[in-house]
Parts: structure tokens; sequence; C-alpha cells
């Protein structure tokens, strides 16, 4: 049997440690599930990451930058402001589901203990509402949008996502898909018009 090159072996394990994840959440996630997914001893996994921490550590990493790549490709589109910081805020929503807010939102939970997670998770949380302050200064400045404190109003309008995120996740059926698109709708009229 031939030997997987050590990057596509790493890539595996970190692609079956958010399945992981994802179906049992942070504390239910065990290398040995890890391993049996793949076929693999568990001496590999912590050959190549180390530690079970380490490993979810590096699994958040990329998650985020697979999140950080999807942003800045709706950034680099280009075109009208409220259009962007439309495509931004739905990219960014509950309802996105290529968002993954199941994984975030356990993420988030296990941050409050972990500080390397934390700042991972700041890392994302950061540059997505960056981007939202940039589009709504960006709209002030060409006169789409009227708003004294942009910072301001990216730090409302991503506080109601994360809200609605979590009930749209964690409370399901009980805030639509509509429901979301009319409140952050409603949201971003009465800060920006």
């Amino acid at each position: 049997m031939m030997r997987k090159a050590v990057a596509v072996r790493r890539e595996e394990i970190v692609v079956a440690a958010l399945q992981k994840i994802r179906d049992r959440g942070i504390a239910g996630v065990r290398a040995a599930d890890i391993a049996k997914a793949l076929d693999i001893s568990t001496a590999l996994i912590f050959y190549h990451f180390g530690t079970l921490e380490a490993l979810i550590i590096e699994a958040f990493r990329q998650a985020t930058e697979t999140a950080l790549a999807t942003l800045r490709d709706e950034l680099a589109r280009g075109g009208p402001a409220d259009t962007r910081l439309h495509a931004v805020l739905t990219l960014y929503g509950p309802t996105n589901p290529g968002h993954n807010w199941q994984l975030w939102i356990e993420a988030q939970a296990a941050a409050m203990r972990d500080h390397e997670l934390r700042a991972v998770l700041q890392r994302l949380d950061q540059r997505w509402r960056d981007a939202v302050v940039t589009l709504i200064t960006e709209g002030v400045k060409t006169g789409v949008f009227r708003c004294e404190d942009p910072r301001g109003a990216a730090w409302r309008l991503t506080s109601l996502l994360d809200g609605l995120a979590v009930q749209v996740v964690a409370q399901t059926g009980s805030v639509t898909a509509d429901d979301c698109a009319r409140w952050v709708g409603q949201a971003v009229e009465k800060e920006l018009k």
C-alpha cells in the first residue's frame, strides 16, 4: 500500500475532525473516532498534530481561512457599496448554509476556555466586521448611505446576525429565513438611510 503525502494526510484528518465537530460538538470529538472514520491509527493523528486540542485548533484555523477566502472573493466582485454590503451580510447570515454557523457557535463556546481558539475566532470575527465597516464607509463617501458611526453600525448589524444565528441553529423553527431577511433589511434601513 502506498503512503499518502503528509499534506494530503493532514488535510484528511482536519476534514474528518471538522465533520466530527459538526456531528458531536467539540467535547464529543475523540481521536479514536477520527481515526476510525479514516481507517488509520490514532497514533498517526498524534504524529501529525501532537494533541487532539492542536488538531481542533488547526481544524478551526482552516475553516476560518476558507470563510475568509469566501469573504475576499465577495469583496473583490466590485459594484455599488449597497449591493456588496447586502451580499456580505447575506454570506455572514444564519440562513447561508455555507457559513457553518453550527460550527462557529460550537467554537465560540469552547473559545471561552481556550485562548488559542479564541484568537482564531477573533481574527475571523474582526475581518467580517472590518469588511462591513469598509463597505458602510464607502457607501457614506459615495452618498449611498447616511451614517455617522460606520463602526457602530457594523457591530450592531453583525451582532443582530450573530443573535439570529443562535436562534436559527439552536432553536430550529423559531426564526425563518424570511424573518432573518426582513429584520436585517429593516436594521440596514434604520442604520444607513
